[in-house]
């Protein structure tokens, strides 16, 4: 059994795009090193965005707290709202952008977990 604490992150991972990346779960030191799944709480402010990218292995889900989020997935873009959730399968091409005017807070779970290797910038 693992317990994490978000309390206990004290230097979440802020990328140039910016998110605010909470590892709760993973490969990381703090969360225990755990390889076959991941769990992130990712933090957009109004009018930011992740950087467009896939992943040759991982297989993410995000899920939706709070706000409203556009997801392009390769050619597609939808809208998601809290309570929604999206798979997105290796390989696919992904961004997703806050367009609105609250944070959008969701969870990123990965399997396996994500490390920063399997993510390729397009």
């Amino acid at each position: 059994m693992k317990v994490t604490d978000i309390k206990n992150i004290i230097h979440p991972l802020e990328t140039p795009s910016g998110e605010v990346i909470y590892e709760l779960i993973g490969r990381n030191q703090a969360s225990g090193e755990i390889s076959s799944h991941s769990l992130a709480k990712i933090v957009l402010p109004p009018g930011k965005s992740s950087s467009t990218h896939y992943h040759q292995v991982s297989e993410e889900t995000y899920y939706i707290l709070q706000g409203e989020g556009q997801l392009q997935i390769n050619e597609l873009k939808l809208t998601l709202i809290s309570g929604q959730a999206c798979l997105i399968q290796p390989g696919e091409i992904h961004r997703i952008v806050n367009q609105g005017e609250l944070d959008l807070v969701f969870l990123a779970i990965c399997v396996p977990a994500w490390v920063p290797e399997d993510s390729f910038e397009v």
